[in-house]
């Protein structure tokens, strides 16, 4: 059993999308969940004066109904109920405003390897999405699959990370799932040597922070294992999530901060940029 109940999956044609609906798919068959896809047609931004709008906007749409149609078939062949909706205006907007009007409790997106660098620059549906939205949302690379057995948590030892551990302790929990916790120094190694200080420093609040975390899983019986890295946080958490062979990590993100705070280079979003499998980001 997981905790989501109602999920939502945005679909953009794309076949990185497609895949993240085929796993919910699954999930929503396994859990007896709702769910919902949803395509969106973005705002003409050219001059109407030189074209007909009913033409414009067919051709905007065309790609949606495609989308949504492909849906059914796949939600048919699964047996599972599907709904389906083909809004207007700019997605990560639509998106969030949706879910939230729906209660959703996750949003799923799907994103290929070729969208690495568009998700870092800015403007990424997928960034905004993390940055308004609420609701907790996983990221799906094209070749993975949403597992609940393996999963990997990333903290910090923030307020954010606490809401993280909670979840992954619930899911690890309804799963029977082995939980790995991680806490990186997020410290280049190169620095160590100059500054030995700084990085022992780092090293003893990450022992401390996965101390705090680790009591929480042992109160619900987890199986569970710490590790403490050094070096930048993202790299660590990919390595050592390739190294377990994660289905999924799990990670907390500030609760609807918009791009100003998201869009920095954060962890979470090296992380999602980079991992070979789904990503959690909790919202609490």
């Amino acid at each position: 059993m997981t905790t989501f109940k109602n999920i939502l999956v945005y679909l953009d044609g794309s076949e990185a999308s497609l895949h993240a609906l085929k796993e919910s798919l699954h999930l929503a068959r396994a859990e007896k969940s709702k769910i919902m896809a949803i395509s969106v047609v973005p705002p003409y931004q050219g001059d109407l004066r030189f074209t007909g709008l009913g033409n414009i906007k067919a051709l905007l749409k065309e790609p949606c109904d495609t989308a949504l149609t492909e849906a059914m078939k796949m939600a048919e062949a699964e047996s599972v109920s599907l709904t389906t909706a083909c809004l207007e205006g700019e997605p990560y907007e639509e998106i969030v405003d949706l879910a939230e009007e729906e209660d959703c409790d996750l949003i799923v997106i799907g994103i290929g390897s070729q969208s690495m660098e568009k998700f870092f620059a800015m403007g990424s549906t997928t960034a905004r999405v993390i940055g308004y939205s609420q609701i907790d949302v996983l990221v799906v690379p094209e070749k993975a699959t949403i597992g609940w057995k393996n999963l990997l948590l990333a903290t910090d030892g923030s307020k954010h990370s606490e809401k993280a551990a909670a979840r992954a302790a619930a899911i690890a929990k309804s799963n029977g799932a082995q939980l790995n916790i991680v806490s990186a120094t997020d410290f280049v190694c190169e620095l160590y040597a100059q500054a030995p200080e700084v990085g022992e420093a780092l090293i003893k609040k990450a022992r401390k922070t996965l101390d705090a975390s680790s009591k929480q899983a042992d109160l619900q019986g987890l199986k569970t294992e710490c590790f403490v890295r050094e070096g930048e946080a993202y790299k660590a958490i990919i390595d050592l999530a390739k190294e377990k062979g994660t289905e999924m990590i799990v990670i907390g993100s500030h609760g609807k901060t918009g791009l100003k705070r998201l869009l920095m280079g954060s962890v979470v979003e090296k992380v999602i940029g980079h991992s070979h499998c789904a990503v959690l980001v909790v919202k609490g």
